[in-house]
């Protein structure tokens, strides 16, 4: 096992500006109308901004940044999203500029049935005219390569409010060239078949988590969101259809999930008003 502890507390801070042609091409992504100049960011589109600028001769053979430099090395392990906590503060405004500030919060090392598992923690601040506007808790998680996986679980249940996805291989390749994303496993068919073994494209799961969010404020217009976290449960393969559904399990509190006949594949918590 290696010794993590060098990076723990390590911090960074990121410059960007909330770029309105950046946030033409995330609605254009998602089929909807751009907000305007000074309005408000829809939630989790902040994902498309502050992603290291980095030389293809920078990257991992999986297209993620090399490792060792702000985040720990982790070996040869695949690297996954494990999921996140946002709290919403303030809006962030379109046009803008925004600051992130990074710490790296815990580092910890679990073994599951797939073998030695790293988890990550990462808590970025986002700040615009020296106001926090979003508090969030990454988790980042480096697996042993082994195969993925996929099912095995009840179908996904519908909620009380219910929209299907058909995630194209366009929808992935947009959606990584949004947020600057270079993993392969979501438009490199030759390696995520052949490297990391699965059966087709895989679904990002930050967009899977936009998405359930999305759905959520679509039947919940009068609502505002408070604080919201996921978690991946397995994969989505591309393009087999997808659900995303909600209920309301208490005053100010839903519960969201996504997934299909092959059981849950993420799962998640609005707080709201």
């Amino acid at each position: 096992m290696s010794d993590y502890r060098a990076w723990l507390g390590r911090t960074e801070e990121t410059h960007d500006e909330l770029s309105s042609l950046l946030v033409q091409r995330l609605a254009a992504t998602f089929s909807e109308a751009a907000p305007a100049v000074g309005s408000a960011l829809p939630p989790l589109w902040q994902w498309a901004f502050f992603q290291p600028a980095v030389d293809e001769a920078g990257l991992g053979a999986d297209g993620h940044p090399a490792r060792g430099g702000f985040l720990p090395p982790a070996d040869d392990r695949n690297r996954m999203w494990a999921g996140s906590e946002v709290e919403f503060l303030a809006p962030l405004q379109v046009g803008s500029a925004a600051v992130r500030r990074t710490c790296i919060e815990n580092i910890e090392e679990k073994h599951g049935r797939s073998g030695a598992l790293l988890f990550v923690s990462l808590r970025h601040e986002y700040f615009q005219n020296d106001v926090l506007a979003l508090r969030e808790r990454q988790d980042i998680v480096y697996r042993e390569p082994s195969p993925p996986k996929l099912g095995g679980g009840e179908p996904a249940a519908l909620g009380d409010w219910n929209e299907t996805v058909v995630p194209t291989p366009t929808l992935l390749f947009r959606y990584s060239a949004v947020t600057f994303n270079g993993h392969r496993i979501h438009y490199d068919w030759p390696y995520v078949t052949e490297t990391e073994g699965y059966p087709g494209l895989v679904v990002h799961g930050p967009l899977i988590a936009t998405l359930m969010l999305r759905a959520f404020c679509r039947a919940h217009p009068q609502a505002r969101v408070r604080r919201f976290s996921h978690r991946g449960q397995r994969p989505l393969i591309a393009p087999q259809p997808f659900q995303l559904s909600g209920r309301i399990v208490r005053p100010g509190v839903a519960e969201v999930w996504a997934g299909n006949a092959a059981g849950v594949a993420q799962i998640g918590e609005v707080h709201f008003d």
